[in-house]
């Protein structure tokens, strides 16, 4: 895979997580600031890291899974792994402008 075909990739999984929301909080995953990193490599695979809003939280099962999962349907895609972390622990300062904006924090 050329530099040019990552980038590519990068932007669709950007769009692809800008339409999954935390069923509780009206903002997608990375406007909330629950991805970190998700990293594409030579061959295609992709490496989601990413948080919850809380260790306890009711999606914990769900929203990992639909994240690999739709990551999964996109062209160049050959595999996605989704690792959850909690370190560092997601706080309010990681959403991004937008979602504080749309949350009514701004």
């Amino acid at each position: 895979m050329t530099a040019e075909e990552k980038k590519v990739l990068e932007e669709k999984i950007v769009n692809v997580l800008k339409n999954i929301y935390d069923p509780e909080i009206p903002v997608n995953i990375l406007d909330l600031g629950l991805v970190y990193e998700y990293p594409v490599d030579d061959e295609g695979n992709v490496k989601v890291i990413m948080t919850l809003t809380a260790p306890n939280c009711p999606v914990a099962d769900v929203l990992p899974e639909q994240v690999k999962e739709e990551i999964s349907y996109l062209t160049g895609v050959k595999e996605v792994s989704v690792e959850i972390t909690f370190d560092p622990p997601w706080d309010q300062d990681m959403i991004s402008e937008e979602g504080k904006l749309e949350l009514g924090l701004l």
